[in-house]
C-alpha cells in the first residue's frame, strides 16, 4: 500500500510544468484521501528514486516557502531557479502566480 501512496504521489509531481510549483497539500487533496496529511507526501518525495524526472524540487509549502529537500534546501533553490522562479528568504517571489493546481 505505501509503493502505490508513492506511486500517487510520484505521478502527481510529473506533471508539474518546467517554471511552476505545487504544494504537498494540494498533491495530498488531489490523491483524494480524507485526512491525508501534507507530511506523508513530503515523506514520499524525500525517498523519490526518480528524480529528476520526477521533479520533487517543484513542490514546495502553502505559504511559498521551499520546504524540505533530500539534498539539501540550497540545491532545491537552485534548481527552481534555473526553472526561472525568482527566490528571497526561501520563499518562491510572485507564489500566487507560479502555483500550479492540480485537478
Amino acid at each position: 500500500m505505501i509503493a502505490n501512496f508513492q506511486e500517487k504521489v510520484y505521478s502527481l509531481c510529473k506533471r508539474v510544468p518546467e517554471g511552476k510549483v505545487t504544494t504537498y497539500g494540494e498533491i495530498a487533496k488531489s490523491i483524494g484521501k480524507t485526512g491525508l496529511l501534507s507530511r506523508a507526501v513530503g515523506n514520499a518525495l524525500n525517498k523519490n528514486p526518480y528524480a529528476p524526472v520526477i521533479p520533487c524540487h517543484r513542490v514546495v509549502k502553502s505559504d511559498g516557502s521551499i520546504g524540505g529537500f533530500a539534498s539539501g534546501s540550497r540545491k532545491k533553490i537552485n534548481l527552481l531557479r534555473k526553472e526561472g522562479i525568482s527566490i528571497k528568504n526561501n520563499k518562491i517571489i510572485d507564489f500566487k502566480k507560479r502555483l500550479y493546481r492540480l485537478k
